[in-house]
């Protein structure tokens, strides 16, 4: 029986491994964004703070901010997927953009901002895991700026086949390994910063306390998933019973509303057929009719 381990794409877990582990950090987001490790000269995470140390609260978002020599960059992992989830991102790649503006500075002094988002939803068409967007000029393929800059990594996407060659994919299948087994597949090719990843998957994993909070985490956001799902069943059929019910009083209405006039159209037809037995003729019977009804 294989050991119980922590999920790297916990977002405590993921935010504990990265922010303890600087040469990881360094790495992941080397491989991440496909640049050489030696051309980042600094990391500076600039929310380490793991808050709040309850962690069976709801959080909005849990991620990294760091400044990769003169570059923002933001990594967040989402682990539950949302309606307003594009705008949402867009929102903190604006913020992450304006975060360094002093007020009085120009706006050439702006830097690159860069998020990272790694979701454990589908959000794009495509088999393709990865989606990278950019700004360009409509109907042509000139960038507007290269200070936008948006990642997007969808787990569910991810290839199962470890491919030892593909450092970013080797990332990927680290977030999203769940068993012993899944990590030993991750150990064999040999990547020494994959290895020393799993390592780490393994001690945090023999930590009580880090198990307990992983667990309360886990337990959270199921909790949080289940009272939408079940507000969002609720709202179906407490709408469906609306709508039958509003449909039965639009029915009897239109019923009434026929019934009248299917009343008055059957009254005026037997007033006419007596009318005629008593010998009138039909243009007394208009100038009767048109007399009572202009009267």
């Amino acid at each position: 029986m294989g050991r119980n381990v922590v999920s790297a794409k916990l977002d405590i877990i993921f935010k504990k491994i990265f922010t303890e582990n600087a040469d990881m950090l360094h790495e992941f987001v080397a491989d991440i964004l496909e640049i050489p490790s030696e051309s980042i000269q600094e990391i500076t995470i600039r929310n380490q703070e793991l808050s709040p140390e309850n962690f069976d609260g709801k959080f909005s978002r849990l991620d990294l901010n760091l400044k990769v020599d003169n570059v923002l960059v933001n990594v967040e992992i989402q682990l539950k997927g949302e309606t307003d989830f594009r705008d949402r991102a867009l929102f903190y790649w604006a913020k992450l953009y304006t975060s360094e503006l002093k007020s009085g500075d120009t706006y050439g002094k702006l830097k690159k901002a860069i998020t990272i988002n790694i979701i454990n939803f589908n959000m794009f068409e495509g088999e393709d895991y990865h989606t990278e967007i950019v700004t360009a000029v409509k109907g042509t393929d000139k960038i507007y700026s290269d200070k936008f800059n948006m990642h997007f990594f969808e787990l569910k996407k991810v290839n199962q086949k470890v491919n030892p060659n593909n450092r970013r994919e080797l990332w990927m299948q680290f977030l999203n390994a769940d068993s012993e087994e899944d990590f030993e597949m991750l150990k064999q090719t040999n990547v020494p910063i994959i290895n020393k990843a799993v390592n780490v998957i393994y001690d945090l994993s023999e930590d009580t306390r880090i198990r307990e909070a992983a667990r309360i985490r886990e337990k959270a956001l199921h909790d949080e998933a289940s009272a939408l799902a079940n507000a969002k069943n609720e709202g179906r059929a407490e709408g469906r019973a609306e709508g039958r019910a509003e449909g039965r009083a639009e029915g009897r209405a239109e019923g009434r509303a026929e019934g009248r006039a299917e009343g008055r159209a059957e009254g005026e037809a037997n007033i006419i057929s007596k009318m005629k037995a008593y010998g009138l003729s039909d243009e007394q019977i208009k100038s009767i009719i048109f007399g009572v009804n202009n009267g």
